[in-house]
């Protein structure tokens, strides 16, 4: 039976506007007590639940002020870009012997991370975690070859939050079942998981909530190097896109606030 979160168990709290997007918080109710997700920067987020955090792709790009202690940290991808695995930032919000889950591509950044690979899961920190294949199948530069990087079902509370993490809607992510939040990327301008392939992955799921993320390569380039100024597609456009494409599949679909307002 589909474990279901209602639109009653929501409240949202603004944060105080600075040069990031701010944080809205979004709370459900689940066994145990709430689970609130804050939305950060791009891919990072932050899950908090019976007075633990969890910080998935702590970035130092974004707000990291506003980050607490987390008791298990996820990375999604040992990118050289560095926001995925931020081992700056992995530092600064990690509580002392915290596990910190990696690929294996993150052993030198990461020496005391614990390895998940595609397909295997682990208790950590008094959560359930599973590694999830994300990879490319359309060739292109960037590409993400399968099985350097992870998706992550986190399983707390009861509840089953899905960070897809960098990738196409491969038949892994497919074969997924009862997934209550689901965080879909949109991995524009790259001409993968565009628009049309999120909202097919999102409908494969039919997860009760899913946020659009990761769909800002511009602000992420000219963060790294302000040098890089290319124009972003229109990133509201693709947005929209997106929420009408699954308009009608009892989808919650959540924008977040993940970036600055264009």
């Amino acid at each position: 039976m589909r474990r279901m979160l209602t639109a009653a168990t929501l409240s949202v709290l603004l944060v105080t506007p600075g040069p990031h997007p701010a944080a809205a918080q979004d709370r459900f109710a689940a066994s145990g007590g709430e689970i609130t997700i804050t939305p950060f920067t791009h891919a990072s987020v932050q899950i908090e639940y019976g007075g633990r955090v969890v910080q998935v792709d702590p970035w130092s790009g974004g707000d990291l002020g506003r980050a607490r202690p987390a008791d298990l940290i996820l990375v999604t991808d040992a990118d050289a870009g560095g926001h995925h695995l931020d081992a700056t930032a992995i530092a600064r919000v990690r509580k002392p012997g915290a596990p910190v889950v990696i690929p294996a591509a993150g052993r030198q950044a990461i020496a005391d991370g614990v390895v998940l690979n595609n397909g295997e899961g682990k208790t950590l920190a008094g959560f359930t975690v599973d590694a999830i294949a994300a990879y490319d199948l359309t060739p292109g530069d960037p590409y993400h070859p399968k099985g350097e990087a992870n998706g992550y079902v986190l399983t707390i509370g009861g509840k089953r939050l899905y960070f897809v993490g960098v990738t196409e809607c491969v038949p892994e992510i497919r074969a997924l079942r009862n997934i209550d939040v689901m965080f879909v990327p949109m991995n524009l301008p790259n001409g993968r998981m565009a628009p049309a392939a999120a909202a097919e992955c999102v409908r494969a799921l039919k997860p009760t909530v899913a946020y659009p993320y990761h769909y800002d390569q511009g602000f992420i380039r000219r963060r790294v190097d302000p040098a890089k100024a290319a124009s972003p597609p229109d990133i509201l456009k693709s947005l929209d896109e997106l929420t009408a494409l699954v308009a009608g599949d009892g989808v919650d679909l959540r924008r977040g606030g993940w970036y600055p307002a264009p």
